[in-house]
């Protein structure tokens, strides 16, 4: 229905320049732009050109977000041709900067911005969503962006950025998509002061009031969009949780921090276990950082280990966790109620000999405890030190080392470091990429532990079969399907495919996670296999100009 300039300012419909002759006829857009036609190969190489003329990340991903403001067909399709070079600086680790100078770099509307001085209106704000219909919804409140801490609106980055990895991945149509901030204020000085920052100026709220703010949200959010798909990002320690807990039955949803993240850490250890012959019931798990990303991953491990006829207790024995008052023990007070879960026993701590066997740091628990998995998940950059990883490699023929903050310069390691510490026989994941390292004549390609490995594909599982929960059985399901491809298993170095593959491989993780939508009742229909298959292929977009 859009029709001369309209259309050319429509980033979903626009074509730029390959509106044909005819096209140009029907639309009234003969005049509003030049005469040349340029074929989508012309176009894409002529941003790939621009693109490349970009001095620095930051400023390469500002291009690329002007060419998706006006062209969002070009944009996905010029970064499928180009996803290991351009994936990075549209999602992590570029778009940690882009969210900290997120007013400084606001210049287009996206998204959906529920701001609390508003909260008495919410469903007009929910009326003036443009899309007619919705599949997917990433929302924040901005309160734990990355490793970064409160960056308040700034969070609306991460919203985007991994919707667009929805669509590039998992191939969800950008149309079908809404990145939404739930504005409830900041507690950073330095936005609070800073006249250019968008958001609402104003100390976070916390209490009834956010709950009942996160309430009326997710009341007209069902209200328009019932089966829509409701991904939590970025939300801080107090409210991530509760949040989950209270609306994943009740519409369908997960947070990506703690379960997405989780996900992608057992397929990655699922993974190095099998290349090590061995599995991971068996594996010492020491990890560094117990918030909410690092309870998710220690929850998901423990699922899979019961999955695998291993008692709950049992496979909580696995786990050493460790937060900012050290070792996480039955004498520690400060631990909250999911971190008691996998405290230390009393009479196993005072068997160790240490000199402070109150807190006790990471070195002293990985000389005792010998583990063979270290993970880290701290945002602390550098913890992982050589002692700490040469301790462990004397312990462990093949120490498992996953140093997961973000950005890059919040990770725990560097994978150089990592490898000659351990004379190169680490397994190594990160959070955020890495070149490959060459050590003693080979070179080692290092896996990004990164999310974007599982969600693409289980949201498009999801709303394939409009399932109304998403389970911990569905991660773990994906997370399978994803170790079932790793390299490693064939001798390589890598734990992940490469990101060349993660489309191919997101089909496959869409299509037995609906099956375990379907297989656990979360579906209204009783689909077959072969209808599972067509409808996930009916939900995949192509970027076809």
């Amino acid at each position: 229905m859009l029709k001369g300039k309209a259309l050319l300012r429509d980033s979903i419909c626009n074509k730029d320049l390959a509106f044909s002759d005819e096209e140009r006829d029907r639309y009234g857009l003969h005049g509003l732009l030049p005469f040349g036609i340029a074929t989508p190969e012309l176009q894409v190489e002529k941003c790939y050109k621009r693109f490349c003329q970009q001095p620095n990340d930051l400023l390469k991903h500002i291009y690329l977000t002007d060419i998706q403001n006006r062209n969002e067909t070009l944009f996905y399709r010029l970064i499928l041709e180009h996803l290991e070079e351009m994936m990075p600086l549209i999602y992590t680790p570029t778009v940690g900067d882009v969210s900290l100078q997120y007013s400084h770099l606001y210049n287009h509307q996206r998204g959906l911005y529920i701001s609390f001085p508003m909260r008495d209106r919410m469903e007009e704000l929910i009326a003036n969503i443009p899309n007619k219909e919705v599949d997917v919804i990433v929302a924040t409140d901005g309160e734990r962006v990355l490793g970064l801490g409160d960056l308040g609106a700034g969070g609306m980055a991460i919203s985007v950025g991994k919707l667009s990895l929805y669509t590039l991945l998992g191939g969800i149509h950008p149309a079908r998509t809404l990145p939404v901030m739930i504005d409830v204020g900041t507690n950073q000085k330095d936005l609070l002061e800073d006249p250019m920052y968008v958001g609402w100026r104003h100390p976070r709220i916390t209490g009834s009031e956010y709950d009942e703010f996160v309430e009326r949200f997710v009341t007209a959010i069902q209200r328009r969009f019932p089966e829509v798909l409701l991904q939590w990002e970025d939300f801080g320690k107090e409210h991530a949780r509760p949040l989950l807990e209270r609306y994943r039955h009740r519409i369908c949803s997960f947070n990506d921090d703690m379960q997405g993240t989780a996900a992608v850490v057992l397929s990655a250890l699922m993974a190095a276990v099998y290349s090590i012959g061995s599995s991971l019931e068996e594996q010492k798990i020491m990890l560094f950082g117990a918030g909410t990303a690092g309870i998710g991953i220690v929850e998901q491990l423990v699922n899979a280990m019961v999955r695998h006829g291993v008692s709950q207790e049992k496979a909580r024995e696995r786990f050493y966790l460790i937060d900012q008052y050290g070792l996480v023990h039955e004498d520690l007070a400060l631990a909250d109620a999911h971190q008691k879960l996998y405290a230390r026993k009393r009479t196993e701590i005072h068997t160790w000999s240490l000199q402070d066997k109150e807190k006790i740091a990471l070195i002293d628990a990985v000389r005792v405890v010998k583990p063979t998995v270290l993970i880290g998940v701290s945002a602390q950059p550098g913890v992982f030190t050589q002692e700490v990883v040469e301790t462990m490699a004397k312990a462990t023929a093949r120490p498992i080392i996953f140093p997961l903050s973000n950005p890059t310069s919040r990770a725990e390691a560097a994978p150089q470091d990592l490898m000659s510490w351990t004379k190169g026989k680490a397994i190594i994941a990160t959070g955020t990429p890495f070149p490959p390292v060459l050590y003693e004549g080979r070179t080692h390609k290092i896996t990004q532990c990164n999310n974007s490995n599982i969600f693409p594909g289980l949201g498009l599982g999801a709303i394939s079969v409009k399932s109304k929960e998403v389970s911990n059985e569905m991660f773990i399901q994906a997370a399978e399907t994803l170790s079932a491809h790793s390299p490693l298993k064939r001798g390589e170095s890598a734990l992940f495919p490469d990101i060349a593959d993660l489309r191919r491989i997101s089909r496959e993780i869409a299509i037995n996670v609906a099956k375990t939508a379907r297989d656990q009742g979360f579906t209204a229909a009783k689909y077959s296999d072969d209808e599972i298959c067509q409808a996930v292929d009916r939900n995949i977009w192509t970027p076809t100009i």
